[in-house]
């Protein structure tokens, strides 16, 4: 089996205002889907990533707050998983639980080395 990172992308849940039963709901699932994972031998790590970010662009690494000008494009965490195939992969990641909030998830392989 190969290796993929899910690479979750949306808007941060306080940002959306989401009450706090909300947000553990979906944390509910989110670990639902991390269990059925793990039941199955294919999730390696994931983690959550706070919001505050810096990026680094050009020759002269000019540094800048935040990858986006948007929140909604926040990358909110990752995980890493096995799968047979990227089309295995992309079909796991179809339990992603924030597509209804307009999130998506980028999936690509791991390389080896």
């Amino acid at each position: 089996m190969k290796e993929y990172m899910f690479i979750f992308i949306g808007a941060d849940y306080q940002e959306l205002g989401l009450s706090p039963e909300e947000i553990q709901k979906l944390m509910g699932q989110w670990f639902a889907w991390i269990d059925e994972l793990k039941a199955k031998d294919l999730y390696l790590e994931g983690r959550p990533l706070n919001a505050a970010a810096k990026t680094l662009r050009g020759p002269s690494a000019v540094v800048t707050d935040g990858p986006y000008a948007e929140t909604k494009d926040l990358v909110g965490g990752y995980f890493i998983i096995r799968a047979n195939s990227l089309e295995d992969a992309t079909e796991l990641a179809k339990d992603f639980p924030d597509f209804h909030l307009g999130g998506s998830v980028e999936v690509r392989e791991v390389m080896a080395m």
